[in-house]
């Protein structure tokens, strides 16, 4: 190949005797990035930055427990001969699906105790997700993992022998899957900070199409894999969980109507009211393009107190 991306020749660091495993380090790096988003992105609203701090210390220790967990009982036949591998996270088995569901009921949870309205949560945390994924999905390329099949693009992958399939023995590049899905959530980020700035869809909805949006990417981008993995009715498990997730996005988005309305505020707290004061245009100064609107001038009287998902109990569901 005159082209190609080479693998990282090690997949750890050491520093003064003690072994950083990359796959670890970039999760950790799209955790600390996803937090300073909603940080900032709740300043840009008029509140607490600190809150998402607090959320994040429940929120990000649950979602790795739920992705662990996910992954465990999808591919469960890889510890059948060794249980003690179950706890082995260094060496990569993180299931995203998992993580975002467990990590989000208890963010839910962590936010609702501190007064924050649950919707605003949601569209606050939408764009931070993604980014978080696609920091962490590089932990895939240091240990030569989640790849497509045989490909001679330029920007196809090396792969080591030892990582390869058996089928794919003889063949040393491959399509970088695991690059497509973080440069999809990339997008897929800014998508939903470009829609947020438009401020035509209700509270709670921005959340709604991250769900809908992962599930069509990692559609896409699970049919091109050919690394083992369980199967239901002959198809991956990833797949049939795409779909899922796909139909639950699109459902959510259209459930109650999606369409903002004159009452609706971005302001975060249930009380309607302000912990810090926004910037000059509602996004706090000298932050990212991922932080969105900022608060309304006002909030409507029908909007102090509300803790619904975004949907108006005098529409039709």
């Amino acid at each position: 190949m005159l082209l190609s991306i080479p693998s990282p020749g090690s997949d750890s660091l050491s520093i003064f005797g003690l072994e950083l495993r990359f796959y670890g380090l970039m999760i950790a790096l799209g955790v600390l990035a996803g937090v300073e988003i909603t940080r900032r992105r709740q300043a840009a609203r008029g509140g607490d930055p600190d809150d998402w701090s607090s959320i994040a210390m429940w929120a990000v220790p649950a979602g790795l427990i739920g992705a662990r967990l996910y992954h465990v009982i999808t591919d469960w036949r890889r510890f059948e001969d060794d249980w003690l591998q179950v706890f082995n996270i260094r060496a990569g088995g993180l299931g995203i699906p998992g993580g975002v569901l467990l990590g989000t009921l208890v963010g839910l949870y962590v936010a609702k105790r501190k007064g924050l309205r649950l919707p605003i949560a949601l569209d606050i945390a939408a764009p931070a997700i993604p980014i978080a994924q696609a920091i962490g999905r590089l932990g895939n390329w240091f240990n030569q993992e989640l790849f497509g099949g045989p490909s001679d693009l330029p920007w196809a992958v090396e792969i080591d022998p030892e990582h390869r399939p058996p089928e794919y023995i003889d063949s040393a590049t491959f399509h970088p899957t695991f690059l497509y899905e973080g440069l999809w959530n990339v997008l897929l980020a800014l998508l939903i900070v470009w829609i947020d700035r438009k401020k035509k869809v209700r509270p709670g909805k921005l959340f709604a199409i991250y769900v809908g949006g992962y599930g069509l990417g990692r559609l896409w981008v699970e049919s091109m894999r050919v690394d083992p993995a369980t199967e239901l009715l002959g198809v991956r498990v990833n797949i049939w969980m795409s779909l899922v997730l796909i139909a639950f996005g699109i459902g959510w988005f259209l459930w109650g109507g999606w369409r903002r309305r004159p009452t609706d505020s971005d302001y975060p707290y249930v009380d309607g009211s302000a912990r810090t004061e926004p910037g000059a245009d509602g996004v706090a100064e000298g932050g990212p393009s991922l932080e969105g609107p900022g608060p309304e001038v006002a909030v409507g009287e029908a909007d102090a107190g509300e803790v619904d998902l975004g949907v108006d109990p005098e529409e039709g569901a």
